[in-house]
C-alpha cells in the first residue's frame, strides 16, 4: 500500500558507482520505497558512457533522474537545477544529501521549509571560508537535519540547531554468514589486515603502511589488503617500497560486492586510520567498519572522527590516534590475543545498525 507522501532524494552520489553518500542514499530510497513511500531520486551519471547507470536504474523499484557530469562543471550544475525545479513542486518532502544538494535545497526560496530535510555526513559541513558560510546559511533553511554521527553533529555545534537528530548509517546483512569464533590454534599465527575505501589520505591507508615495519617485528608474515578505487595508490606504493613493506601489501583496486565480502571473510582485522585533511575532508561515520563487524572482523579506527560512533571501544574493536603507530600496534596485539571475544562482540554490535532498524528512525522523523 502506497504512502501518500512523495519523497524526492537529491544526492551527490548514487550507485552503481562507489561512495558512502551514495550507498546511504540508495538504501534510504530503497527502504522508504519498501515502506510505501513514493520515492524519486536525482543523482549524477559518473561513468564515461552512462551505460552502468542505465542498467542499474532499470532494475530499481523507483525512478532515478540523472545529470551527466561534464568537463565544464557549470553545465552539470545547471542540469541538476533544471531537473530539481521540474520535480520539486510535486513532492511532499525533499531530502538533500551531499554538498551541492544541501545548498540547492536549503537555499531554495520557493520551497517551504516544512518540506526540506537534509542528511549531513561530515566533509560537506566542514568546509572553509565562503563555502562554510554558505553551508551554515543553507542549514538554517531545513525543517529537520539528520547527522550520521555525533562527530558530524559536533561540526555544526556553533549554529545551535534545535532540529538536528543523530541517526547512524545502516547496512544490509552480508551475503556471507559470519563464521563462529575460530580457535586460536586453527588460525594463522599472524593477523591479516584489510581496509575498504577510496585509496586516499583521508581513508588513512598510508598510516597503516607506515606502521607495518613495527608490526613486522612481532608478526613477520602479516598481510595487508587494500580494497578501493586506487586514487592515490602510486604514492602509497612508493612509500611502501621505501619502507620495504610492499611485499606484504596487496592493492586490489575497486572490486565487486561479492569479491569485497570474500576478501573480508578471508581477513582478520578491519583497519581504518582515517585523517582529517587540510581541506576539511573528514570521516563522518565509517559504515565499512560495521559491514566488516557483521562478518566477524573486529576493527581498529581513528579517534576524533565519526568512526568513534562505529566502534564500541574494547568490545567491537579499538580506537587509536590515527598516526600513533605504537598505539596501533598495541591495539593489534590486544585484539589478537583476545580474538574470540572481539569477534563475537563485533557481530553483536553490528546488528543494531541493520537498515531494518535504522529506517524506523527516519520514518519517525518523516511522519512528524
Amino acid at each position: 500500500m502506497k504512502n501518500s507522501k512523495k519523497i524526492l532524494i537529491l544526492t551527490s552520489e548514487f550507485p552503481p558507482q562507489p561512495g558512502g553518500i551514495g550507498n546511504h542514499a540508495y538504501h534510504l530510497a530503497f527502504q522508504l520505497q519498501q515502506k510505501g513511500y513514493q520515492i524519486t531520486v536525482i543523482a549524477d551519471i559518473r561513468s564515461k558512457d552512462g551505460n552502468e547507470e542505465r542498467v542499474f536504474d532499470a532494475a530499481l523499484p523507483f525512478k532515478v533522474y540523472r545529470a551527466t557530469r561534464r568537463k565544464i562543471i557549470l553545465f552539470t550544475y545547471l542540469r541538476r537545477i533544471w531537473i530539481y525545479k521540474k520535480l520539486a513542486g510535486k513532492q511532499s518532502i525533499i531530502i538533500a544529501s551531499g554538498k551541492f544538494p544541501l545548498w540547492l535545497v536549503g537555499l531554495d526560496p520557493f520551497l517551504s521549509k516544512e518540506k526540506k530535510y537534509v542528511v549531513i555526513h561530515g566533509s560537506e559541513v566542514n568546509l572553509q571560508g565562503f563555502y562554510k558560510k554558505l553551508t551554515d546559511i543553507a542549514l538554517q533553511g531545513f525543517n529537520q537535519i539528520v547527522a550520521v554521527s555525533n562527530f558530524t553533529k559536533s561540526l555544526v555545534h556553533n549554529l545551535k540547531l534545535k532540529n538536528i537528530h543523530v541517526i547512524p548509517n545502516g547496512f544490509m546483512k552480508p551475503y556471507i554468514k559470519p563464521e563462529k569464533a575460530i580457535k586460536k590454534s586453527q588460525r594463522n599465527s599472524f593477523p591479516i589486515l584489510i581496509t575498504v575505501g577510496n585509496v586516499t589520505e583521508r581513508k588513512g591507508q598510508l598510516n597503516v603502511i607506515k606502521a607495518l615495519p613495527q608490526l613486522l617485528k612481532s608478526y613477520p608474515d602479516v598481510q595487508y589488503h587494500i580494497v578501493g578505487i586506487p586514487t592515490e595508490q602510486p604514492v602509497f606504493e612508493k612509500s611502501a617500497s621505501e619502507l620495504k613493506v610492499l611485499n606484504c601489501i596487496t592493492f586490489h583496486g575497486n572490486v565487486s560486492e561479492e569479491k569485497k565480502q570474500q576478501l573480508l571473510h578471508e581477513s582478520d582485522i578491519f583497519v581504518m586510520l582515517s585523517n582529517s585533511t587540510a581541506t576539511g575532508d573528514v570521516e563522518g561515520f565509517g559504515i565499512a567498519i560495521l559491514e566488516a563487524n557483521a562478518l566477524g572482523l573486529p576493527a581498529i579506527g581513528s579517534m576524533h572522527s565519526g568512526i568513534s560512533d562505529a566502534i564500541k571501544e574494547g568490545e567491537s574493536g579499538r580506537l587509536v590516534p590515527s598516526k600513533d603507530m605504537d598505539a596501533f600496534v598495541k591495539a593489534i596485539k590486544e585484539i589478537w590475543v583476545d580474538y574470540d571475544r572481539y569477534q563475537v562482540q563485533a557481530v553483536a554490535w553490528s546488528k543494531q545498525f541493520n537498515w531494518s532498524i535504522i529506517i524506523k528512525k527516519y520514518m519517525a522523523i518523516l511522519n512528524t
